[in-house]
Formats: structure tokens, C-alpha cells, sequence
């Protein structure tokens, strides 16, 4: 099998590409292709853990969910997961290559692109259809000697492509006619057309730019794609779209503080779907509101750094208040490992060498390590008996005590810890309230009210619904044709 491929450009960041490739992927795996999604470099600390035992970006995910096939390392060959502004740690084909400073990740990138190309053959090799999802903007020619993801792919493997701007925003028109002009004639030639997504308003109002853009570029606008609603049920990758996912007001409050290098946000989707919940970013600056029921510390790729912030805010003196009112508090990740006595870094896996003191609510120590647990998990809660459903993916390993009570039981093995009143709880297992009957057991345990929602069941209604809207508004047989 030798895939057709058509690469979707973006004119900058959170235009919408991720959600056009999802749909673009549940609409032609609707008609019988069998279809993979594939971007070349994805920075994102929201990851998932692939059936070869890699990790990918979290859209590159939701892609093959859409399409119907399992996760791959090929789908995103390089992965930046960043832990500062200027460093981050680099994954290539799934596995921890090591951590860079951005000048060298620059030195390092054309190295990498026999990985890039190999992936995408490799994808090609068992698929009807490739659609390719490029980085950021797909212009910025200070990036272009080194491009492994955007023109510098479309050219190195002969790909067509189109070019996607974002209508929310305003200024589509002057961003597709800006990037025609920092492209090449050879590179131009390359655009099949545009698409407008995000788009709200009356059509005939769009007409003379639509007009502007085929004068200036040469390129139709091959359709206006709506904003989406469905979509607000799918997750988020991309930092730009966090904290759009409140809640419902009035029902139980779960308070999350905002962490620096938060990773794998999308754990707490669920239960924000949850009309009895009320879920509630805490942004830096503002403290943990008093009437909270449950503070929870989500995942972050820069733990003592997370933890420093957390002084910083004063959200660990809010936490103890929080205790003092009966309150509880729920550690994921590296929210669990902060929860413990303190997390020690001999190595400087994720900055400087140190040691920094945790907030003291489990009788565990966690030493970071170079070596990154990866795995898909079949978990069951120790408290109601119910199976758990996610995936480990953290470097380090936690040690002591405070382990004797057990949160979850993954096979024989005991995993996470609960504290002796109940009141505090940590995991490493991402994913657990995906789980439908665990998440309403443990809602109702925890003073709320469960309802019957399926959570896999709304993902896969949104990516139909998704499909559905771009199928309306562009034409598959036509982009398909463009595909080669």
C-alpha cells in the first residue's frame, strides 16, 4: 500500500489545524480509507503513551482516534516537551533522545530528518492516506534552513499541501498574502489552496477577501470552515487553547492551580464534562478559593520547579488551610510527587542538580531518573473494587511509607497512596477519569453527584459531529484529488 499525502500548513499557532486533521480523518476513514495523521515536530507536554510503547503528542492521538487506528510512533517522530523557556526534552520516534537548549536543538534538528522521512514512509508503506500536519506557522524563514516539519518536509518528500488561517482572530487575509510573499515560487506552487477556519458571520461578507486573496496569491479559498462547538469536548494539545474547560457552575468545586509546564491537562476533561462539577483553574495570583471541596495538582514536566511556584503563590498555605475545613486533595503525576517529603534531581534530568522540599502530605521521596516509565495500564481501585484505564508516563521513581495504602492495584502491584483519614490522594496513572464507572463512584465518594456520561462515547460524537461540519464545508473529493 502506498498512501496518497497532503500536508496542512497553518499561517501561525492554533488556527485550527490539529482539529481539521482529526476531522479530515474521522470524514475520509467514514468513506473506507484507511487513513494516518502525522506531524513531523510537535512541541506539547501533553503526550500519550502509543501501542508501541513510545509517546506522541496528544493531537497526533486524538488524529488516530479519528481515524481508527491505533497509536503509532511514526505520528509524530519528534516530540519537544518543554521544561523551560529556553530547554526542553527532545523525543524522537518515541523515546527520550535527551534534554536541549533551543540554539541546540536548532544544531540538532537537520539530523534529524532522516527520522522525519522514515516515519512518514513508514506510515505511507501501510496506509491509503496520510494527512500531515504541520508546525506553527509555515513561513517564518529565520526557521527555514533548519525546517524538518513545515515547507522544508513538504519539499523533501514532494508533498501538496493547504494553507489554513484562523477568522477568530481577524487578519486572515493579510496572513495568507503575508506568507505567499515570504514564500518561493517552488514553494507557493506547492499550495493547492486556503482554507478559512474558525469562521463566524455571513459568508457574502467574506467574499471580497476571498476575491483579495486569489488576486495576490493565485490560490482559491477552497472554504470557510465554522467555528465549532463540538470541538469543545475534544482535548486540548496546544497551550494557547488552555483553560477554556471550566465546568459547571454550582456543583462540586475542584480547584487546579495553574503549574508551570503543566502536562496532560486533558486528564481532567472528564470530569469538567461533568454537570455536577465545578471546575476551576486557579491562575497565578489568585488564590485557592476557600469553598473548594477538592484541590487537585495535575501533571507537570518541571516538578520542583512546580513546586517552587506553588510557594511562591502561597498555594501551600492554602492548602493547609484547605485540610484544616475538612477539605481533600488529589496529586497526579508530578502533582503526586509534590504531595510527598521532597524531590531530589542528583542527576539534573529536568534542571539543576538539587533537592527541593515537597509539601509534606505523603511519607515519600522521589528521586528523578533518567529511565521514563512508558505503559499502558489496567488498573483497579483499591477503594470500590472498579477497573482503571490510562497510561504511566513520568521519570522518576517514589519511594517510602506512605505507599502502604495504595490508591489503585495494577495486577499485583500496588500504585499511588491514599492517606489514613482518605482526605489525600496521589497516582502516577494518567487517564484514570476517562474510566466512566470509577469516575462516578469516586464523584459521589467524594461529596458530589455522578452522571451516566460516556466519556469515549462524547469524544467519538464530537470527531463525528467535527467531520461532518468540514465535510460540509469543503469538498473531500476535491482535497482528496489534491492528495498524491
Amino acid at each position: 500500500m502506498t498512501a496518497r499525502r497532503l500536508m496542512v500548513l497553518g499561517t501561525g499557532s492554533d488556527v485550527g489545524k490539529s482539529l481539521l486533521v482529526a476531522g479530515l480523518c474521522r470524514a475520509y476513514a467514514r468513506r473506507g480509507l484507511k487513513v494516518a495523521p502525522f506531524k513531523a515536530q510537535n512541541m506539547s507536554n501533553n503526550a500519550a503513551v502509543t501501542a508501541d510503547g513510545g509517546e506522541i503528542g496528544r493531537a497526533q492521538a486524538l488524529q488516530a482516534r479519528a481515524a481508527g487506528v491505533p497509536l503509532s510512533v511514526h505520528m509524530n517522530p519528534v516530540l519537544l516537551k518543554p521544561e523551560t523557556d529556553v530547554d526542553a526534552q527532545v523525543v524522537v520516534q518515541g523515546r527520550v533522545l535527551g534534554r536541549y537548549s533551543a540554539s541546540a536543538y536548532q544544531q540538532l534538528k537537520p539530523g534529524l530528518r532522516a527520522a522525519v522521512v522514515e516515519s512518514l514512509g513508514h506510515l505511507s508503506a501501510a496506509h491509503d492516506l496520510v494527512l500531515i500536519e504541520g508546525a506553527g506557522s509555515g513561513a517564518e524563514r529565520y526557521l527555514r534552513p533548519q525546517d524538518i516539519s513545515n515547507m522544508g518536509l513538504a519539499e523533501a518528500a514532494d508533498l501538496p499541501a493547504l494553507l489554513v488561517g484562523d477568522d477568530s482572530r481577524g487578519g486572515v487575509t493579510a496572513a495568507v498574502i503575508g506568507h505567499h510573499r515570504l514564500w518561493t515560487d517552488r514553494e507557493r506552487a506547492r499550495i493547492a489552496g486556503v482554507i478559512v477556519n474558525k469562521f463566524r458571520g455571513d459568508p457574502d461578507i467574506f467574499a471580497p477577501a476571498a476575491a483579495d486573496i486569489r488576486a495576490e496569491t493565485g490560490w482559491p479559498v477552497l472554504g470557510l470552515v465554522r467555528w465549532s462547538d463540538a470541538a469543545r469536548a475534544l482535548p486540548e494539545e496546544d497551550s494557547l487553547g488552555f483553560g477554556r474547560k471550566r465546568g459547571a457552575a454550582g456543583g462540586l468545586v475542584i480547584a487546579v492551580p495553574e503549574l508551570p509546564r503543566m502536562a496532560n491537562y486533558d486528564d481532567l476533561d472528564p470530569l469538567a464534562a461533568e454537570p455536577g462539577v465545578d471546575l476551576r483553574w486557579v491562575r497565578p495570583g489568585q488564590p485557592i478559593p476557600a469553598e473548594a471541596d477538592i484541590v487537585l495538582l495535575p501533571g507537570s514536566k518541571a516538578t520542583r520547579m512546580a513546586l517552587e511556584a506553588v510557594r511562591a503563590e502561597g498555594w501551600d498555605i492554602d492548602l493547609r488551610a484547605h485540610l484544616r475545613r475538612s477539605g481533600r486533595v488529589v496529586g497526579l503525576c508530578a502533582g503526586f510527587q509534590m504531595l510527598g517529603q521532597a524531590v531530589r534531581d542528583p542527576d539534573g534530568i529536568e534542571g539543576p542538580p538539587g533537592e527541593t522540599e515537597g509539601l509534606g502530605l505523603f511519607d515519600v521521596v522521589t528521586t528523578l531518573t533518567a529511565d521514563k516509565r512508558l505503559a499502558e495500564i489496567d488498573a483497579t481501585d483499591e477503594i470500590s473494587g472498579l477497573r482503571v484505564t490510562g497510561y504511566e508516563m513520568h521519570m522518576g521513581r517514589t519511594v517510602g511509607p506512605g505507599l502502604d495504602r495504595p490508591w489503585l492495584r495494577i495486577g499485583g502491584r500496588p500504585e499511588g497512596a491514599v492517606s489514613a483519614d482518605g482526605r489525600v490522594m496521589g497516582s502516577y496513572l494518567h487517564g484514570l477519569f476517562g474510566a466512566d464507572g470509577f469516575r462516578g463512584h469516586w464523584l459521589t465518594a467524594m461529596g458530589g453527584t455522578a452522571s451516566a456520561t460516556d466519556h469515549a462515547a462524547r469524544l467519538d460524537r464530537a470527531l463525528d459531529t467535527v467531520a461532518v461540519e468540514i465535510g460540509g464545508a469543503l469538498d473531500l473529493d476535491a482535497l482528496l484529488a489534491q492528495a498524491r
